[in-house]
């Protein structure tokens, strides 16, 4: 929610709160959001043993203060209380706090729709004979970076090692107490735990979580990330019932001109009072509708312009971008509010080169911090100065990459100019079903200038 004014904060924050959210951890030195796939999956074992996996470790890191109520959610003439006060005491944070934010998800191999391998710490569930039997554990991703700062770096996760799932909470929390006791706090911008792995090596490190977890532990699983599911337009949902993925471009949910998709929301909301799910993919999905309902919700869609998934280009359901203008205070140039026109002149040369039915990733940033993950996807733009940005290539939309900086301060308009020759180069050069960003992550960038 952005330009809330400060005197309108506490009402605002009690608001989300009595709305069965909260705000509790979105900011400061903790662990953060934890993430998992949002699609609502039901009769699914696996699905199931997953989200019960990914509240508990929610749950187990939630910061114990009570600040959080005193501050925002208690009324001082009653004794109303919207969440319990609990001890102050925090057996994992203690007095000091991470020296960083702290981000964490889990995923299966076939769908990382969480970008697991850019979290702090990755969970990627192992399954064989129909059962999770256990994760491999992926420390010391992070996108941000500081160009100035040239020691700053994006990562992805390394894969340290594979846990049961009855060891995996103490194991997380093991290698979150190294990371308070060891982790830089010197400096902020070298305080994520990627850095403190890449000082150390992946050796050390996970000689003293051994420690701190009181056992050895075993190598990795040989699984790892396969692919990466939108979940974008129908889907049956297991109980009879279906859901409903909706692109969201860049994250705005907004009325412009004949595409008026907050109108289509609220129309939504209002006729079907579902239960609604936001993806990592800035999409959106509404949950346990009747298939008899299907006919008037695509209607109701057309009718306000929204395109329906089939009707979109996998390079636009596969897009993300930052905020930026005129909301973030660290963006350097545009990414949101220009994202819409440099998609569709993109789309326009893949259509030129016959690759228009391609999935090929565009993530874009206003800045080098990262927040839109620009650094893993098969293309990357990340702002550099107004109206230009940096352009990497040869990561991949299942996000177990980093690419590599293909070109600098290429403005806005050249942007598919620039990518232009690339393409024709994949298009005559690419082994079968290969992708962009594997074709660039093969062959390299000298053989592509």
């Amino acid at each position: 929610l952005h330009g809330v004014r400060k005197g309108d904060l506490k009402a605002t924050i009690r608001g989300i709160n009595e709305a069965k959210l909260s705000t509790i951890a979105a900011c400061g030195d903790v662990c953060r959001n934890f993430m998992a796939c949002p699609a609502p999956i039901k009769n699914n074992s696996l699905r199931a043993e997953m989200q019960e996996m990914a509240a508990a470790l929610a749950a187990h890191f939630r910061p114990r203060t009570s600040a959080y109520y005193e501050i925002w959610l208690k009324d001082g003439d009653t004794s109303e209380k919207v969440h319990e006060v609990v001890d102050d005491e925090e057996p994992i944070y203690g007095k000091t706090y991470l020296p960083r934010k702290f981000k964490m998800g889990i995923a299966l191999p076939e769908d990382n729709c969480v970008d697991v391998y850019t979290q702090d710490l990755g969970f990627l569930a192992v399954v064989e004979g129909g059962r999770i039997i256990g994760y491999n554990v992926l420390p010391g991703g992070g996108m941000g970076m500081t160009p100035a700062k040239k020691v700053t770096c994006p990562a992805v996760a390394k894969r340290l090692t594979f846990v049961p799932p009855d060891q995996l909470i103490a194991v997380a929390e093991a290698i979150v107490k190294v990371q308070r006791d060891f982790g830089g706090r010197a400096d902020r911008k070298l305080a994520r735990m990627k850095y403190l792995i890449n000082d150390w090596g992946l050796e050390r490190f996970k000689a003293t979580v051994e420690e701190y977890f009181g056992a050895k532990l075993p190598e990795p699983h040989p699984a790892d990330v396969t692919g990466v599911d939108d979940h974008m337009g129908w889907h049956e949902q297991g109980d009879g019932r279906l859901f409903l993925g909706i692109n969201v471009d860049n994250g705005r949910i907004k009325d412009e001109g004949d595409f008026r998709l907050k109108t289509a929301v609220r129309v939504l909301l209002a006729k079907y009072p579902v239960e609604v799910r936001l993806t990592a993919l800035q999409g959106m999905i509404l949950c346990d509708l009747e298939p008899g309902w299907r006919g008037e919700i695509e209607s109701i869609l057309r009718d306000h312009g929204v395109p329906l998934a089939e009707n979109l280009t996998l390079t636009r359901r596969y897009a993300v971008a930052c905020p930026a203008y005129p909301t973030c205070g660290l963006a350097v140039t545009e990414s949101e509010r220009v994202m819409p026109e440099v998609l569709e002149s993109i789309e326009a040369e893949l259509r030129r080169q016959d690759l228009i039915g391609e999935r090929s990733a565009v993530h874009m940033t206003g800045c080098p911090n990262g927040c839109g993950r620009p650094y893993t996807p098969d293309s990357g733009l990340v702002g550099k100065a107004r109206g230009k940005y940096t352009l990497y290539l040869g990561g991949s939309a299942e996000g177990t990459r980093l690419a590599f900086l293909y070109d600098d301060m290429v403005p806005q308009e050249e942007i598919p100019t620039r990518l232009a020759p690339v393409f024709a180069k994949w298009k005559a050069q690419r082994q079968a079903g290969e992708s962009f960003g594997d074709f660039c992550h093969r062959v390299g960038k000298e053989a592509l200038t």
